[in-house]
Formats: C-alpha cells, structure tokens, sequence
C-alpha cells in the first residue's frame, strides 16, 4: 500500500499523525528529577486550560514581562533616586540582571531556567518609589495597619492589582512562581496565606530555583551597588582595597591587562567578581545535592537549604556587603536624598489618610479599616518621579 503521509506531518512510531507542537513534557525532558517541572505544578488559584507551545512557568514569565508593574520597574531605584542620572541602575535593570545570572546557574544545575527566570523578574513587582528609603517610610506609616512588606507587596500585585485579564484579578502565577516571589515573610502573615505560608511556619524549603532566584538578587546587587557607587564618586577604588573579594580580582585585572584604566577596569574587576561567585554557587549547590541525593521537588523542600557558597566565598560576599552598608548605603548623600523619600512618601500617606476623596476612584473605599492598604498599594505602585509629581501636586502651589 502506498504511503500517503505528507512529510510536513508528524508521526509516531505507529504511523499515527500527531501535532508538531511539543508537550510540556518534551519541553523538560532535560531536567533533574528534583526540578521544579511545569506538568507536576501544584497550579493556578483559577483554572485554566494548558498553554500552547510553551511551558506553565513561560506562559507565567510572559505574562510578568507584558505586566505594567514590570514596566514601571523602569523608572524605581535601587539607591539612587532616578533623577540623579540615566546611568545608575533601575528596579528594571536590576530585575534583567537578576534573571541573567539566575539562569545561567539554573542551566548548570539542570533545574527549570523559565521558572527561576519568572521569579527572578518579578521578585521587585511590588517595591516602593525610592528604593529601600520608600520601604520603610511606608513601613512606619502602615505600622498600626499590619504592615508594608515588599515581598507580600510583590505577591499581592500578581495575585490581585494587576488588572489585565477577563476571568480574574492579578496574573494567576502558578504556585511555584508565587513562592518564589514570597522569599521573606513573617509568621503572622504567613498564616493568613494559607498553602503558601506553610513553609515559613514548618521550616521548610522552597524550590531549588526560588533558592537560586534569591541568591542571583544577592550577587547582583552587591557588585552592580559597587559599580554604581564607583560611578557616582561616593566609593573610591582606593576604599575597596580594605574588601578581599574586590582587591583579589582588581589586582588580578590589572595584572592581565596593565593598559586599561578608568572604567574598563572597573568592569574587568566587577564580571571577574560576579564569575567567581557564579561558579562558586554552582559548584557548592553541586556538592550539596550529591551529599542530600534529593529525588524530587518534595525532598527538596525537606532538605536543608541546597543553594549556596562554600564558606570562604559566603565570608568574602558578606564583607563586601558589610562594606557597601557602611561606606555607601550610610554615605551623607544617600542619607540626604533618603531623607527626601521618605517625606515624600510620608506626606503622601497622611493626605490620603486625612482625605482619601483625594485618592484616584479605584483606591479610594467606604470601609475605613481597608482605607490604609488602599493607600499602600497607591503609593508602592509608584514610579519615583511619579511619586514627586504627586507630591507637589498636593504640597505645591504653582503661580505659573
């Protein structure tokens, strides 16, 4: 008989036509056994039919990708306030660079890139204007109404704020992507979480990825603050000398290019820092899901933490931070620009609670215990100058 298959059909074994499009299964043949895989999910909190020609925890990264909370990232600071120039970092950026570190250990460890890399760009989703000084404004001024976390602040912007889908409020994350997103928490609000909080009250782990997601936020902010803080002029080369992790690599970069100066150098210095860390976590992570032999995502959540640095790197790494707290975050400059934030925020927080019929529509409510977080989520979703536009709106009179 003659065969009438089309070549441009798929067929398996048997002869039977089937759909060019790869399962999910297909797609994450590649992992280890104690990855997190998209078809063992633990879900959405609103059904929905599988997506198409990508994974669970990809349709879960683009839709953070196409959120507005992603967007806005652009234009939130991790220590310098936007305006103080176009070449510092941004939530944004910080965000990319997270993802790109975070995926590339994920790919060593065999472990799901998508899921680590959907954590690791929405793990600032719900991060205040003016970096850590607009947290903890908000903080104090929410202290008599649970709270301000950015954590919780994050999740509640993919499980609730975001507003772009028919069916539901939020971007209905599956469950993994929620928990990495959620890397800090107290006991009291883990409570109210339900399935999410457990592990904060049992003492249990996350994924493997949402470990790697949070260690990438480490590494990628300390040396990224180190590159910026050189940049703006409040760090100086001469400083870092004291830092064992910086010195090594800088005397190491000179050593192989003595023609390069100035920022070249620099860089040289900060990827060289970066790759030693990058390979110290893969090789320590290694050894240590040899020694646990975890078999699934389940024995990596009873497993002590598995993501880590060998001891040396972690004392030089935590060095390095104690340095940029002393020297950079508590420079006079980043204190007086901090300062400004957070009047700001706390300005804006006590008008709107004097007044909410100042508030936008949707943020304003007839239920005065639930006025506060209203406020909250106004105020967080935030860009920074934004939240200065605001400001003088409210405090400004204008005789243009």
């Amino acid at each position: 008989m003659t065969d009438r298959r089309s070549d441009d059909v798929k067929h398996d074994p048997a002869g039977t036509p089937v759909s060019g499009v790869p399962s999910q299964e297909a797609l994450e043949a590649h992992l280890a056994p104690y990855a997190a895989h998209s078809a063992q999910s633990r879900g959405r909190r609103y059904p929905e039919a599988a997506p198409s020609a990508r994974t669970e925890f990809q349709r879960d990264r683009d839709r953070i990708v196409h959120s507005t909370a992603f967007r806005r990232l652009e234009y939130k600071t991790q220590v310098f306030v936007n305006h103080e120039g176009d070449l510092f970092r941004t939530r944004l950026t910080h965000s990319l660079e997270v993802a790109q570190i975070a995926r590339s250990v994920a790919r060593n460890l065999r472990v799901n890139e998508d899921l680590v890399e959907a954590i690791s760009l929405a793990h600032d989703l719900g991060h205040t204007p003016f970096g850590h000084a607009g947290q903890d404004a908000l903080n104090e001024c929410m202290r008599e109404h649970g709270g301000f976390e950015h954590n919780l602040q994050s999740l509640a912007v993919v499980d609730d704020l975001e507003e772009h889908y028919g069916a539901f409020n939020g971007l209905n994350l599956c469950f993994e992507t929620r928990e990495g997103i959620l890397k800090h928490c107290s006991r009291e609000n883990a409570r109210r979480l339900g399935a999410l909080g457990e592990r904060f009250l049992e003492g249990r782990q996350p994924s493997i990825e949402a470990q790697i997601a949070n260690v990438a936020d480490e590494i990628a902010y300390n040396n990224h603050d180190v590159d910026d803080g050189l940049r703006s002029g409040l760090l100086t080369v001469e400083q870092l000398a004291e830092v064992e992790l910086w010195q090594t690599h800088y005397v190491a970069a000179r050593g192989d290019f003595p023609q390069i100066e100035g920022r070249r150098l620099i860089h040289e210095t900060v990827r060289r820092i970066i790759n030693t860390l990058i390979v110290d976590l893969i090789d320590t992570t290694s050894l240590n899901i040899a020694r646990h032999a975890p078999v699934s995502l389940d024995a990596v959540r009873a497993a002590p933490p598995l993501v880590a640095h060998s001891e040396a790197i972690a004392a030089q790494a935590a060095a390095l931070k104690r340095f940029l707290f002393k020297n950079l975050y508590r420079h006079y400059r980043v204190m007086r620009m901090a300062n400004k934030a957070r009047r700001v925020v706390a300005g804006l927080f006590d008008a709107f609670t004097e007044d909410s019929r100042l508030l936008p529509p949707g943020y304003q409510s007839t239920d005065a215990s639930q006025q506060p977080r209203l406020i909250a989520h106004y105020i967080a979703g935030m860009t920074d100058r934004y939240a200065v536009k605001e400001y003088q709106r409210l405090f400004v009179i204008d005789d243009n």
